[in-house]
Order: structure tokens, then sequence, then C-alpha cells
């Protein structure tokens, strides 16, 4: 999508706004001994009282209101009876609509005490955003993003995700540009536009760099890899970029 008028913006803000609520309301509630079904049905509660609906079960059908993945678990997790424990590591995704307009948010995060790489991982998905960021200007090329997260990744002796990118976001949950990479792909090096909405999400990894899908046809995961991810929905303008998913 590109944004173009007052109503876009606002309305792209608004459901920025309730996405993160219910991100962080999540994350917040998140303690050993929930389990995923628990906190997706909160998130369930916050959606009908904002007056929004969930972009992945109205869209997709997707068995839950959020995606909830723990551990080896990477994106698209089901919610459901597993229990959280005391140092797992969770990622919270949420996604949703209202009026008409998109926006996708999510967070990796580690529940109380736990390994000192998940603590990491975490700590540099952050880094990689703030240096992907900096590259997402109107003009500048789109394959710059990927590269910033890809070099931060490496300089802490990390990787990334190669199969699970970014995207556009706004009037859909998914639209163009179809892929947002987290390394470096020339090929890809359409020039961003003033107003463009996009969904910005570095997954980094401690050294798989491809996920594969369960059986169960929703969840991605690792085999021998942890991953942390950090995802906001993004306006980008001439005057720079504004998260609408703070």
């Amino acid at each position: 999508m590109i944004a173009k008028t007052e109503e876009d913006f606002q309305g792209l803000k608004e459901i920025g706004k309730i996405v993160a609520l219910i991100r962080d309301e999540l994350v917040q509630r998140t303690i050993p001994g929930i389990t995923t079904k628990e906190l997706d049905d909160m998130a369930g509660a916050i959606f009908e009282k904002e007056g929004a609906v969930s972009a992945p079960k109205s869209e997709y059908n997707f068995p839950g209101f959020t995606c909830i993945s723990v551990n080896e678990e990477v994106a698209h997790g089901i919610p459901g009876d597993r229990v959280i424990q005391e140092g797992d590591i969770v990622n919270i995704d949420v996604s949703g609509s209202k009026d008409g307009y998109f926006a996708d948010t999510g967070l990796s995060f580690v529940v109380g005490q736990g390994e000192e790489v998940l603590t990491q991982i975490c700590d540099v998905a952050k880094q990689a955003f703030e240096a992907g960021l900096k590259k997402a200007n109107p003009g500048s090329k789109k394959s710059g993003i990927g590269k910033a997260v890809f070099l931060t990744a490496k300089q802490h002796g990390l990787t990334v995700i190669r199969n699970l990118t970014g995207h556009g976001v706004g009037r859909a949950i998914h639209e163009a540009p179809d892929h947002i990479y987290n390394y470096n792909d020339t090929s890809d090096d359409e020039l961003l536009k003033d107003g463009m909405v996009i969904a910005f999400e570095p997954f980094i990894s401690t050294h798989e760099e491809e996920v594969y899908q369960k059986n169960d046809g929703w969840t991605f995961a690792t085999k021998n890899s942890f991953v942390a991810q950090i995802e906001h929905t993004i306006i980008l303008t001439k005057k720079g970029p504004i998260i609408t998913t703070l």
C-alpha cells in the first residue's frame, strides 16, 4: 500500500495501536504455567473490545487470534494447551484489521531467567531492526534493509532466517512488496517509495538459516537452532519512517 491521505495515515495508526496493545498485553501476561490458548483468548477479547479483527483468523482461517511460537517454533505457532515454562523463548505475533486497514507486529522474548544465548538473539534482533530502519527511506534500494540486518547478525556471530521475510501491508495483511529479505539480495533492488507501508521483521538465528513447516500445516520451526524476531508496521516517508505499532 502507498499511504497518501490523512485518512490512510490515521487508519494505519489506529490499527497499529490496537495490535501493539494486544502484543504488549500478551507479553506481560506470559508467565510460567499459562497456556498459549489462554493468552490467545485474551487477544480475542481485546480485538472484540477495540472493534478490530484478527487478520490470520479472518484472512486465512488460522486456528487462533494470534500466532504464539515457543522455543523451536519460529513463526505461526498455533495457540493450544502448551504450557509456558521458565526460560522459554516465546514469540507473540499479532496482526489485525479495522475499517479496511491492516497492521502486523511481533516480538520474541525470554520468560523469566533463560539461557544467555536466548537473551542475546533477542537483543540482536532489536539491533538489526534499528539498523534496517535506518535504510528504510524513500528512494533507497529495498535490498539495503536486508543487508543491514545480515551484517548486524554476522557481527555477533549469528545469522538470519532466509525463507521468512517481511512484506507489504496496509489494505491487506500481505501485499506488494512481496518480500523484504533479511540478507543482501541484489536481485531485489526495487526502490522504496514515499508512503509505502511495510512489515519489517528481522529473524535472527543462532546458526540455521532456514525453517521447515511442521505437519500441522502452519507452524514454522527449526531442527536445532533458536530464533528471535521483532516486527513492526512502518510507513515510509521523506521525513523519516513512522512506526505504527510502537
